[in-house]
């Protein structure tokens, strides 16, 4: 005759295999739920909340747009990140601390998601004068990170000029 467990013996061996397999997954990648931060009320232009995360290993970001130099112009945008990575576009919608995606701004209004550190924008994007270009971090579930009640972002600024129409010769 075989021999079975007790009932309460199985649930006391059930019980065990999920508190190991849940103290065991506590990697960046394994797939199950986080705490991470705090959502606030707080919401950007597009609506998406604030996560809260303490100062001490957040996410940082800096942000650099230079002219391209090549002959269609436009400017090259590079975002320096630190205690960040950049997700798959197909990263589960979760947040995980310092993962996610970049949102890029122009005077307010999004340009792009951004999986990577860079991005060109064309000249014709850009009309005369000076603007701003914004760079915020987010979680792969749609939330802004912050550090004390503030998005974590980087802006710089971007003068275009007009473009210069050749003269015709005498």
């Amino acid at each position: 005759m075989p021999r079975t467990t007790p009932p309460r013996a199985l649930a006391a061996a059930l019980l065990a295999c999920a508190l190991l397999t849940g103290l065991a997954g506590c990697g960046d990648d394994d797939g199950g739920p986080r705490r991470v931060g705090k959502v606030l009320d707080t919401t950007d232009s597009d609506g998406r909340h604030f996560r809260q995360i303490p100062a001490e290993g957040a996410p940082e970001i800096g942000l650099v747009v230079q002219p391209d130099p090549r002959p269609s112009g436009g400017w090259d945008v590079r975002l320096r990140v630190r205690n960040f990575r950049f997700s798959d576009r197909d990263a589960a919608d979760r947040a995980v601390h310092g993962r996610g995606y970049a949102q890029l701004y122009l005077d307010g209004t999004r340009l792009s998601r951004l999986r990577a550190d860079d991005f060109r924008l064309p000249g014709t994007r850009v009309s005369r004068g000076t603007h701003k270009v914004t760079a915020r971090l987010y979680a792969d579930d749609g939330t802004a990170w912050a550090v004390e009640g503030q998005p974590v972002e980087a802006t710089a600024d971007l003068t275009a000029s007009a473009a210069e129409t050749a003269s015709p010769s005498p």
